[in-house]
């Protein structure tokens, strides 16, 4: 790897970087959440913004950052979530959201397909229940080896 290149992959993006970067994401998302003029269907807000977290945290680099910033995205996108959803809005009520019927009727009404529904739900899995996560995944391993 050339040097400039290893340079630049170094170096973190600092939080004013990161929300300039994924300011039109933002605006993408709630502009396809937008159901009547400026009333966001909070339901859909939730099912993109857990698969933006999904994308983002399974391969930074497509998006554009490394790993070590996925914190500061953490905080903005959370941020983001407290704007449109309300106070103690968090990815773990997103994720809470996307196990609940409630989420599991929004991803059909938004024809996902099996892939994307699988994502989301291992994600939940991940981030709602780390210890029965790790114990399934055993499982499916213990399975691929038989």
């Amino acid at each position: 790897m050339p040097a400039r290149e290893l340079w630049q992959h170094a170096l973190m993006l600092t939080s004013d970087h990161l929300k300039h970067a994924f300011e039109p994401v933002f605006v993408d998302i709630r502009e396809r959440s937008t159901v009547v003029e400026r009333f966001i269907d909070r339901n859909l807000f939730r099912l993109y913004m857990a698969t933006l977290w999904a994308n983002v945290v399974l391969s930074p680099d497509e998006a554009g950052i490394e790993e070590d910033d996925l914190p500061t995205l953490h905080d903005l996108v959370v941020a983001e979530l407290v704007e449109v959803i309300g106070v103690g809005t968090d990815l773990e009520s997103v994720f809470r959201f996307i196990s609940s019927k409630e989420g599991e009727k929004t991803m059909a009404e938004a024809k996902l397909n099996q892939t994307h529904k699988d994502l989301l739900q291992y994600f939940s899995s991940m981030i709602l229940d780390p210890d029965g996560h790790k114990r399934w995944m055993e499982e499916i391993r213990d399975d691929l080896k038989n």
